[in-house]
């Protein structure tokens, strides 16, 4: 691995396809297709085969997780290093009341935001504080032990004073934050919960916007069984009730939130809470979620910090976002003073999701349900000419999806519902539902990109252009047509194209769709690679690289057409040349960029940038991040670019370890979900990849890029021949019905199980062990 990023990216390593013919599923000649089986599973030799996995029994996975755990050996002051917790919609961070020998637990949730849109969505539609609580010992806090466990989504430990010791543990299930405390010595546990006022976070930056109120105080009330609620009514209607109440060692608190009503979120909080019973019984359903979650994939790889990191980050993203519940707000819904309190859709909300299809979860996907849930408010947001026929958002909203969007002409930021489809669509594309295609993404889309439509316009060379609008967040609004939009018009117009045929749908917009990607203007190009827009060059320092989205998510411009490399390489180059106002983000997507380019030295060296303590925004001892305030994507679209390096699947080919990083000799891949709704797992061992499974959910087209040399075998897992043709470039086609599912390799048959790696590179825990 090179000390610094490369100044170009190589080629990815090529495999060359053996052609030999006999003892395998031979592949033979280009244009040529081959159906006859091997000789080891010819009549009654063909041998059945299954991959042996290792990671079936609890133990085998609360040993591996054990390993990734974070630790604490001290009290973490600051949130970015304390322990977390969460459920999707309820989060706590654990770490000292600041200036007080108190322990703070803090308590916000997803759903809890104000309702005056009026505002705008960093005042009037913000997710609102809900409060924290202080555990406070008899005496003074000398050290604490604590570990949070990934394998049960649970914090435990001890705190040690001048007094005694407290044990505790703690975790969040169906919208209860529970604890439990016991003292030993001469120390006691005082609880005591703080409301926090009701005003945006943004506080910390700004004052109110003119005309803005205050929302009333709370107030508190005592149930008969000892249940205290705290009660906050909104201005803007509705309300948050938190409830909580202590029985011997326990503490369970819930907060419910409502609107119009100003009263159901009172009967939520309380409802969560008697569902609870106790600590005993909530943790019995609790773990047993997360035990079946864990199970749905896996992945090992020998750099002991990054592996940690990685799972951490699944961890973080199921606690963060369940389908159904809230889109994650830039904060997730472990809520500080931040001035980003809301939904950012020109990249955040983006990221935050990329992780969750190849780690298997669908089941995380809330930005697909909060987009079909919300199809009116889409409509409301464009300005009222175009909502006959268009969708739209500004750049930041509440959980609703509730921001106007300027008019292209104006230099306003138009396509980010554009973008949030593309992640629909990545959904829809990992599960092939087409329910989601039919009900979510070609509505939707449909409506987003006749936005367009309606201000593109000829110009004398007989090219579409679009008038001005910014490329997120680029201080130059470039006079027309800015790449960022291009890329994401030509993406949405392919879409709806294949969408339409999928679907099966006739409809009239298809020439005007295939009249905008034959004359839609190309993109703005110079010496450098691609320019912000037309008349304006990258020429300032910036962290996005939203004029790199046709590279990069989007995969239009990509390293499998020859004639665009050389671009794509000036473009990346050029784009870290310029230094300053790069971020987290701007390494994670060079390393995925890297890793299109199969160049995962290059790939992993931009990665460790994040990880770089002397970069100015480096990823904290939590594995969260922070710039101004916390900014959850950046983490969470890290695992994305290590996923880049493992497996891809765009363009209709699944390519397995395009850019490992040559230190990684070892790697397994177990249950990887791609395009196609496949899923992969394949072993690498001394730098050579041993086996690929596939198993298609969908019986999708299956175009492998395997990267295995000598003579090929391919086979069905009852033991017959796949039918297979080779389409060159390393690329075997296999006719794999839905269902079924087929073993690829060179050689006699491997050793097909499925186990943790050996750590080559050893590094510390997470956390502040």
């Amino acid at each position: 691995m090179t000390s610094q990023p490369e100044k170009h990216p190589r080629p990815p390593r090529r495999a060359v396809l053996g052609t030999a013919l006999g003892g395998a599923a031979a592949v033979a000649l280009p244009g040529t297709a081959h159906a006859a089986a091997p000789t080891s599973a010819q009549g009654s030799t063909a041998r059945p085969w299954k991959l042996r996995d290792t990671m079936t029994a609890d133990s085998a996975w609360e040993g591996f997780l054990r390993a990734q755990d974070l630790l604490w050996t001290r009290l973490p002051t600051l949130w970015h290093e304390g322990p977390f917790l969460g459920d999707g919609q309820l989060g706590s961070m654990i770490y000292q009341e600041p200036g007080a020998n108190r322990i703070r637990f803090t308590v916000q949730h997803g759903r809890v935001q104000d309702h005056r849109p009026e505002f705008g969505s960093g005042w009037g539609t913000c997710r609102l504080p809900v409060g924290h609580l202080t555990l406070e010992p008899a005496g003074t806090i000398t050290s604490v032990d604590w570990r949070l466990s990934l394998w049960n989504a649970e914090l435990t430990g001890t705190v040690t004073t001048t007094a005694g010791t407290l044990t505790l543990a703690a975790l969040i299930h169906d919208e209860v934050l529970a604890v439990r405390v016991t003292a030993d010595g001469g120390e006691r546990a005082t609880w005591t919960f703080h409301p926090e006022e009701a005003i945006s976070p943004r506080k910390i930056s700004e004052a109110p916007p003119s005309g803005y109120t205050a929302n009333p105080p709370w107030t508190t009330r005592t149930a008969s069984d000892g249940t205290e609620q705290v009660l906050q009514p909104l201005t803007g209607g509705g309300q948050t009730a938190t409830a909580h109440r202590r029985t011997g060692h326990d503490l369970l608190l819930s907060v419910g939130h409502s609107h119009p009503s100003d009263t159901a979120a009172e009967a939520d909080s309380l409802r969560n809470l008697s569902r609870a019973k106790s600590y005993s019984v909530l943790r019995q359903r609790h773990t047993s979620w997360w035990h079946a979650f864990y199970r749905k994939s896996f992945v090992s790889f020998p750099d002991q910090r990054l592996q940690s990191f990685h799972w951490i980050q699944l961890y973080k993203v199921a606690s963060a976002s369940r389908a159904g519940g809230p889109v994650m707000a830039t904060c997730g819904p472990w809520l500080e003073p931040t001035p980003w309190p809301a939904v950012w859709w020109n990249l955040n909300v983006q990221l935050e999701y990329w992780l969750i299809h190849a780690f298997n979860h669908p089941e995380l996907d809330s930005l697909a349900t909060t987009l079909r849930q919300n199809q009116e408010q889409l409509i409301a947001n464009v300005p009222a000419a175009y909502r006959t026929d268009s969708s739209g958002i500004g750049r930041s909203s509440d959980m609703f999806a509730n921001r106007g969007v300027g008019r292209p002409g104006t230099g306003a930021e138009t396509g980010d519902l554009t973008w949030a489809l593309h992640n629909v669509w990545l959904s829809y594309r990992h599960s092939m539902d087409q329910s989601l295609l039919r009900d979510t993404i070609y509505p939707v889309l449909r409506r987003a990109i006749n936005y367009y439509l309606h201000f593109l316009t000829p110009g004398s060379d007989g090219k579409l252009h679009l008038p001005s609008t910014l490329s997120p967040e680029y201080p130059v609004v470039p006079p027309q047509d800015t790449n960022y939009d291009l890329a994401l018009i030509r993406w949405g117009c392919q879409t709806l194209l294949e969408s339409a045929e999928l679907l099966g749908v006739d409809d009239e917009l298809k020439p005007r769709w295939q009249e905008v990607l034959a004359k839609l203007t190309p993109y703005s190009v110079d010496a450098n690679g691609f320019m912000i827009g037309a008349d304006t060059p990258y020429s300032q320092s910036h962290r996005h690289y939203s004029h790199l989205l046709m590279v990069y998510p989007l995969y239009l411009v990509n390293w499998d057409q020859p004639e665009n490399r050389d671009l794509i390489t000036k473009s990346v180059v050029h784009w870290h040349e310029l230094t300053g106002a790069h971020r987290g983000y701007s390494y994670t997507g060079a390393a995925s960029m890297y890793a299109m380019a199969g160049d995962g030295d290059t790939a992993i060296t931009y990665l460790r940038k994040f990880f770089d303590p002397t970069t100015r925004y480096p990823c904290r001892a939590n594995t969260h991040y922070t710039e101004a305030g916390p900014v959850i994507e950046t983490p969470l679209s890290a695992s994305q670019s290590l996923h880049d390096m493992f497996c891809q699947s765009w363009g209709g080919v699944i390519r397995v370890f395009p850019a490992v990083p040559t230190a990684w000799a070892d790697l397994t891949l177990h249950n990887f979900r791609t395009q196609g709704a496949f899923l992969v797992s394949a072993v690498r061992k001394a730098g050579v990849t041993r086996f690929i499974r596939v198993k298609s959910l969908a019986g999708e087209p299956l175009k492998l890029r395997h990267g295995l040399t000598g003579r090929l075998t391919a086979v069905l897992e009852d033991g017959t021949a796949a039918r297979t043709h080779d389409l060159g470039d390393g690329v075997l086609a296999i006719d794999l019905p839905r269902g079924r599912e087929v073993l690829v390799h060179t050689g006699s048959r491997p050793d097909l199980s499925i186990t943790p790696v050996a750590v080559s590179e050893p590094g510390p825990a997470w956390g502040l062990p």
